[in-house]
């Protein structure tokens, strides 16, 4: 198995190929051990071979978009940690993807627990503050279009009351404040989300509080954007997490 990955990592070197010699001799290999690997490794599709030379096959490439992936995935889910100890609140990643609102990754804690999804969250944007702040994002268009698949109605007593009045809400939104809800989606809780710029596509950071620390909502989210702008230039978050 390690003289394998030795292999690999040295076709990996070689982007326009290599002989079997020279990966041999590279790989510190006898040449009749690293061609019977070679071969083993272009049947599995970890190689391929063409006109004596080898190259990383579709498998390697696989391999390492999904340890891109992982990476990624990794890096942002360290990142809301640390965004969750600071401000001492459940932090959310989201995105608006297919027509589709996708909470991507939450951070919280024992004492400070994240918000129980009880009504579908894909079907309640208007509600929550997650979903308002992806919905302020898109076009007219593409506003109308989630609405019309999930039409607006109460959540609890505070939710907005019909598309007309969210639509006002959400025209009124500044692009890059937080955007807040208190108790529209959960009774007892307040949140706020923080738009993300990542190209055309449509993101957010949100946080929660128990509604007896709303007076906290605006500071918290204040934090959190400048830590998110604090890390954001070195952070790459990639909207197909």
């Amino acid at each position: 198995m390690q003289r394998a990955m030795r292999l690999l990592e040295c076709v990996a070197e070689h982007p326009y190929g290599a002989p079997a010699k020279q990966l041999a001799r590279e790989a510190r290999l006898a040449l009749p051990t690293a061609y019977h690997l070679l071969r083993t490794l272009v049947h599995e599709g970890y190689l391929r071979r063409d006109k004596g030379l080898f190259f990383l096959g579709e498998a390697a490439e696989r391999l390492s978009s999904s340890g891109a992936e992982q990476k990624r995935r990794s890096t942002v889910v360290d990142a809301l940690a640390r965004w969750r100890d600071a401000i001492g609140a459940p932090v959310y990643y989201a995105v608006y993807r297919d027509g589709e609102i996708e909470v991507m990754c939450v951070s919280d804690t024992p004492g400070n627990p994240a918000v129980e999804e009880w009504a579908d969250f894909r079907e309640t944007g208007h509600a929550h503050a997650i979903g308002q702040c992806l919905l302020s994002q898109l076009d007219e268009g593409a506003r109308r279009d989630h609405l019309d698949r999930y039409p607006v109605s109460p959540v609890t007593r505070y939710t907005v009351r019909d598309e007309n009045s969210l639509m006002k809400r959400l025209e009124r939104m500044h692009r890059m404040a937080p955007v807040t809800e208190r108790q529209e989606y959960a009774l007892g809780t307040v949140c706020a989300a923080i738009p993300i710029t990542a190209g055309t596509a449509a993101a957010t950071m949100a946080l929660s509080l128990p509604a007896h620390q709303a007076d906290r909502l605006l500071p918290a989210a204040q934090r959190l954007q400048h830590e998110m702008g604090r890390l954001l230039g070195s952070l790459t978050i990639s909207i197909s997490i």
